[in-house]
């Protein structure tokens, strides 16, 4: 797909004043950097909020790291999708003042800088809710605004470790693990845009002005725990690592099967039960009664994951998700990235998108979710070159000329 060109609209007349989607009108103004905190303004955009991008003299260090292109970042027209760029130098006076503008004509701020950097620049919350007391400002950290690890730097694997998550991954003999994948940013950006927004249905639907979104990297890790949090009696030992299954169900792994593949298999529940000692060939009487509550599966726990993976293993792939699927038993395949670019079912919904990216050519790209019927999400634009829209958005908001550096 390609960018759309936005119309002609009265303010702003960016990529988020189309009057397309449920936050067309809601302008934002990204000052972070990196992973984490981009991708709640990112989020924002794809549902028709106005994001401007800020960038330092020389660009944004994200297009120099990561996977690359011709010598051309791959994460950037991603993270940075449907905003709008502008460098500021904000360690002049010019570049500061042009903060300051723009930061009075916008709903959002999103930052993830140190303190001190943002009381150098004019951007704390003191500052900016002077300048625009309506200001939702949401701030990104590994640990929060407060408490004694408040000024740590982080990001979200050292979130992973502290919440608990890696203690709690990988095999129950081996190391703790890191997933293969930034999970603690992507969290952190769900929670801040869940943030963003509720404390701007407090400004628009009930009054109450602007204030300071608080996001840590952390806790999101530690909502994503809250089972086995609530589960935790403290009188006994903290829960360890289990590998792919769970204490407190069974059937549930990871499979191998007959032609070197994988699957999913989670029917925990007494129904699933008797319908997967049925389709596996143990429904005896015996069998019933050893697997078929959950007490009792639970005492015999090992000798039922050993059950389903034999017969697993018997079968090819197909032959397991399709006899599952009959028997209304949750499975679903270990799919790679290859495979869900041919899945069918990914085609149908539309869920990963080839977005024109400029000198890159075109980039892969999750499509935007949740779905929404009447006001779905687009990406209209990838990440913008290093300060294509300066002066546009300059101008937008009333700074007469570029500062230094722009």
């Amino acid at each position: 797909m390609t960018g759309e060109p936005a119309p002609d609209h009265a303010r702003p007349a960016g990529l988020g004043a189309s009057g397309a989607g449920p936050l067309a009108g809601l302008r934002v103004l990204d000052l972070s950097t990196l992973l984490s905190a981009p991708q709640i303004a990112a989020i924002l955009g794809d549902f028709g909020a106005d994001v401007v991008k800020w960038e330092p003299p020389g660009g944004d260090p994200l297009r120099f790291i990561g996977a690359q292109r011709d010598g051309q970042s791959l994460l950037w027209p991603y993270i940075n999708r449907n905003k709008r760029s502008v460098v500021l130098d904000l360690e002049t006076a010019d570049g500061v003042a042009a903060l300051h503008r723009i930061a009075a004509g916008v709903d959002v701020v999103v930052e993830n800088h140190p303190a001190g950097v943002l009381r150098r620049w004019g951007a704390d919350w003191d500052t900016l809710h002077g300048i625009n007391p309506d200001l939702v400002l949401v701030s990104v950290s590994c640990y929060g605004a407060d408490g004694p690890y408040r000024d740590r730097f982080g990001n979200g694997s050292l979130a992973e470790g502290y919440a608990g998550l890696t203690h709690l991954t990988g095999e129950a003999d081996g190391p703790p693990m890191l997933p293969s994948i930034p999970l603690g940013d992507s969290l952190t950006a769900m929670s801040g845009v869940i943030g963003t927004l509720m404390a701007c249905r407090n400004r628009e639907v009930l009054g109450g002005g602007g204030q300071h979104v608080d996001v840590s990297m952390y806790e999101p890790i530690l909502g994503l725990l809250g089972p086995t949090v609530a589960g935790w009696d403290r009188s006994a030992d903290a829960p360890g690592r289990t590998g792919s299954r769970v204490p407190g169900g069974v059937p549930r792994n990871v499979y191998a099967t007959k032609d070197g593949r994988w699957v999913v298999v989670s029917g925990t529940t007494d129904r699933q039960v008797a319908r997967v000692l049925r389709v596996i060939g143990h429904d005896t009487d015996a069998d019933k009664a050893r697997f078929g509550t959950s007490e009792a599966r639970l005492a015999a726990a090992d000798e039922l994951d050993a059950l389903v993976a034999d017969w697993v293993a018997a079968n090819d792939r197909d032959t397991v998700v399709a006899a599952l699927v009959d028997a209304r038993i949750p499975v679903a395949p270990v799919n790679s990235l290859a495979a869900l670019a041919a899945d069918p079912h990914i085609a149908a919904r539309g869920n990963l998108l080839d977005v024109d990216s400029g000198p890159v050519g075109d980039v892969t790209m999750p499509a935007p979710a949740p779905r929404l019927s009447a006001t779905p999400g687009r990406i209209r634009a990838a990440g913008p070159a290093v300060g294509a829209h300066t002066a546009e958005v300059l101008a937008e908001y009333g700074a007469s000329s570029a500062p230094r550096g722009g």
